[in-house]
């Protein structure tokens, strides 16, 4: 019996943390417990790791008379997910020795299904961004996330199919084929409105090209009707385009959010309902996902019916617009040493006057004159 070590990572809301998954075997009877703050999701690794191991053609920790000790670490970090799955069924593996690989440099992400195949997982873009960072030669992830993981250069994407695949690539029967560099290319998106669809309102897209090139918000306001909706809807076509480092972080903030259908590469548009939640808009919640407002980022966060949204919501939007970011206070025993909020990177907002529709758009700073018109 021995203990073993193999990292993995996790994100909470956009911050990234390395996890040291560790086992330990000990003789006695069947036992098979997860320490560390876990949640149920990661409790309940106990038995999917126990059918993939043992439909991977390995002997399952239940059939075996030891305890079984699986330790996250930092303990002290809520652990939530079912991420760690592939990591804890390498590290119990090692422990037990029934295979022998070195897993100094190397991280594992992914959700382990009962037949030993991989589930993708949220977030793998964020956590391959600080893997590269952190040191890590090498990222083995599902292979439905490999594509996202391989926009990040300098380091080793592996995207898995199955435990019994990587299994046999760590032991050096058949290696896994590494995922080839993802090429960020910024592609226009056709359909949705253009400033061609709209006739007349000269006023209105000569200050829509205005606010797109220093950066500025928009204030519509009339009559039903005109147009105003739809030229806010065609706003986001011609913002300038995002640089690459602009895309990754767009993309991260929908990876980790669960919603990404694919590479964001021209400025997001997000336009909630007037009915909308705090929550929704702000982000948290008892499982923290970002809101509206950090979805926007590097984009335009359009609030039609502005008057429509509740009191608290409405004034919500005063920090982001004071401090340039959204902070998003934590959950009990979400709390990290030092730090009592989540930040989520929001460029600044500002509002205008008195209106009925509300367009803010992000951008770096605010000009001195810009701050004199708005009063």
């Amino acid at each position: 019996m021995s203990v073993s070590r193999v990292y993995s990572a996790q994100t909470s809301l956009l911050t990234v943390t390395i996890i040291q998954v560790e086992t330990d075997l000990s003789r006695g009877l069947y036992a098979f417990s997860v320490v560390g703050l876990p949640d149920k999701a990661v409790e309940e690794a106990k038995d999917r790791v126990g059918a993939a191991i043992k439909n991977s053609g390995l002997t399952s920790p239940k059939s075996k008379n030891q305890k079984v000790v699986i330790s996250l670490a930092p303990a002290s970090e809520k652990k939530e997910g079912a991420s760690f799955d592939l990591a804890i069924a390498l590290s119990y593996l090692l422990a037990a020795e029934e295979i022998d690989f070195d897993p100094e440099g190397k991280l594992f992400l992914g959700e382990l299904s009962l037949d030993g195949t991989l589930r993708p997982i949220r977030g793998a873009l964020p956590i391959a961004r600080f893997a590269k960072d952190a040191g890590f030669k090498e990222i083995y992830v599902p292979k439905d996330n490999a594509k996202e993981a391989a926009l990040i250069e300098g380091f080793e994407v592996y995207g898995v199919e199955s435990l019994q695949d990587l299994l046999k690539h760590l032991s050096g029967e058949k290696l896994i084929a590494k995922a080839p560099r993802t090429i960020f290319k910024s592609i226009t998106k056709s359909g949705g409105s253009d400033f061609s669809d709209v006739r007349g309102q000269e006023r209105a897209k000569r200050g829509l090209l205005i606010a797109a090139a220093g950066g500025h918000n928009v204030a519509m306001y009339g009559p039903p009707g005109t147009g105003k909706t739809m030229l806010a809807k065609a706003f986001a076509g011609i913002l300038p385009e995002l640089s690459f480092d602009e895309a990754l972080e767009a993309t991260s903030i929908y990876s980790v959010a669960g919603v990404l259908g694919g590479f964001i590469t021209e400025a997001p548009f997000r336009a909630p309902h007037h009915t909308s939640s705090y929550v929704s808009l702000v982000g948290g919640g008892t499982t923290p996902r970002p809101g509206e407002i950090t979805l926007a980022h590097r984009g335009v966060l359009f609030m039609d019916e502005f008057p429509e949204f509740e009191r608290r919501v409405i004034e919500s939007l005063r920090q982001p617009l004071e401090e340039k970011y959204i902070s998003v206070p934590q959950i009990p025993g979400r709390c990290h040493p030092g730090r009592r909020h989540e930040s989520m990177p929001v460029r600044e907002l500002r509002l205008q006057g008195q209106t009925l529709r509300l367009q803010p758009r992000c951008f770096a700073k605010i000009q001195e004159e810009d701050e004199r018109t708005d009063r």
